[in-house]
């Protein structure tokens, strides 16, 4: 980013990422605006924060003093079609214009950045790291996938920290624009095959990701993914999982509505670490981020980052609780952001190892028609596992329609002893009026906006 252009544009400026990114620039004196298809909570929190934004595809909206293509610049998402009007104002105008990938590389190569990628995992994996290097003097920077509860933002700031955490999006191969000094691969599952064609793409992009990291820096990988990673000389690498690897669990202690467990590193052991988030995908979640802390600042910081694991907050969206009535038959409502088949699987796990004797009603909305049609029986699948099954209509996102691909397709073949379909607008009504015990909302759509608006019909405050 060339720091004599103090005005910044961003096309897509709702996006989560997008967003950490803006408020990056408003700290460093930048005049930042913008434009974004829909008013949300995060692009009304982003207007009173001083970010000018626009939600009409219209040339006209941007501000007069961004028509500048000498002391302006401008960010975009490749989630923004190519044919939108201020795409197009901007790219004929002769304006320098990034994808927002390459932004985040840039503050990469300023410092010491621990880079978290995977199919699922990386948002809650570089939240927990952190929220544990704020607990401690060092300190850090953070451009996180998703908002920090309690913490209200996903975006950290420090003066004074060599270190950026930040998500590496796989994503129309946006993680290639990273300089990791220490980069996390949690999973790598295929996805994105709108993109990749292929999983041997898939995989090689990944591949190719753990070229990037420095010099000097580090490689934590789950054991056991099919990925054949070719870091460079002088990156060491390491592995993790819950049960072996360079770290690892031992110990681990479930019960009470708690999770505490001993970590296994190379230079010994860590006892009685907690979670903040108890649910079981974070066993292996906690020791990919405490494996990154420990590498990034050593092993005397190793204790504060652990003990700051029991005060991780949550991401929203991430097996976020909107209600949880304490009574022995109280009614519980989780959001949760699965959007891919094993993450699905995951969440409906997490839910019964939490809850295992009450009935489950999982309301799923699927996300992009690609991932719909590529991944609809695994999608059944994984759904099936739930005691009743609600398909809201699918959300686009991005995508045009592919005939014949909706919600149905993966409905036809959900196996469970109760499903049907809904509308997002009927949503709240049906559940207002229906008899669950334990209701799981997942998907990476709109229909979250649903579940506060649930709440309040039913007359209680959430969680």
């Amino acid at each position: 980013m060339n720091h004599d252009n103090n005005n910044i544009y961003f096309i897509g400026a709702g996006g989560i990422g997008m967003a950490a990114l803006e408020r990056y620039y408003l700290s460093r004196g930048y005049r930042v605006a913008g434009y974004d298809r829909s008013r949300t909570p995060l692009t009304t929190d982003l207007e009173h924060e001083g970010v000018a934004i626009s939600y009409d595809d219209d040339a006209a909206t941007v501000p007069e003093a961004f028509r500048n293509a000498a002391t302006t610049q401008v960010v975009y998402t490749p989630a923004v079609p190519a044919d939108s009007a201020i795409m197009q104002y901007f790219s004929n105008g002769g304006f320098k214009m990034l994808k927002r990938a390459a932004v985040l590389g840039n503050i990469t190569r300023e410092a010491k950045a621990l880079c978290f990628a995977g199919t699922h995992g990386k948002t809650t994996t570089s939240a927990m790291a952190a929220h544990m290097l704020h607990s401690t003097p060092v300190g850090c920077n953070a451009f996180l996938g998703g908002v920090l509860l309690r913490y209200g933002t996903n975006f950290m700031l420090s003066a004074t920290s060599p270190f950026t955490v930040a998500e590496a999006d796989e994503f129309d191969r946006s993680f290639h624009q990273l300089t990791p000094y220490v980069a996390v691969i949690t999973a790598t599952d295929p996805d994105h095959l709108d993109i990749y064609g292929t999983e041997e793409a898939y995989l090689e992009s990944f591949a190719h990701f753990t070229e990037l990291i420095r010099p000097g820096g580090a490689l934590i990988v789950h054991t056991g993914l099919k990925l054949k990673p070719r870091p460079a000389d002088g990156v060491t690498t390491y592995t993790y999982s819950r049960h072996e690897g360079d770290f690892h669990a031992d110990n681990i202690r479930v019960g009470g509505g708690t999770i505490i467990f001993d970590l296994i590193y190379p230079g010994g052991v860590c006892r009685d670490i907690e979670l903040g988030v108890p649910v079981d995908i974070n066993i292996d979640n906690a020791i990919a981020s405490l494996a990154a802390c420990y590498v990034a600042v050593g092993e005397p910081m190793l204790a504060q980052c652990a003990k700051a694991m029991a005060t991780y907050p949550g991401v929203e969206r991430r097996f976020q609780f909107h209600l949880k009535e304490t009574t022995p038959h109280g009614r519980v409502i989780i959001d949760d952001y699965a959007h891919h088949p094993d993450e699905l699987r995951q969440s409906i796990a997490s839910v019964r190892a939490l809850y295992p004797d009450r009935k489950l009603t999982a309301v799923f909305q699927p996300h992009l028609y690609t991932r719909t049609r590529d991944f609809a029986p695994q999608f059944a699948q994984a759904l099936s596992q739930a005691d009743e099954v609600i398909l809201v209509d699918l959300y686009p996102a991005r995508e045009k329609p592919i005939p014949g691909i909706s919600s149905k397709t993966i409905y036809d073949l959900v196996n469970a002893p109760q499903k049907s379909m809904i509308s997002k607008e009927e949503f709240v009504d049906t559940m207002k009026n229906r008899n669950f015990e334990i209701l799981l909302t997942v998907g990476a759509g709109d229909l979250s906006f649903e579940v506060p608006k649930l709440c309040s019909a039913l007359g209680v405050s959430k969680a």
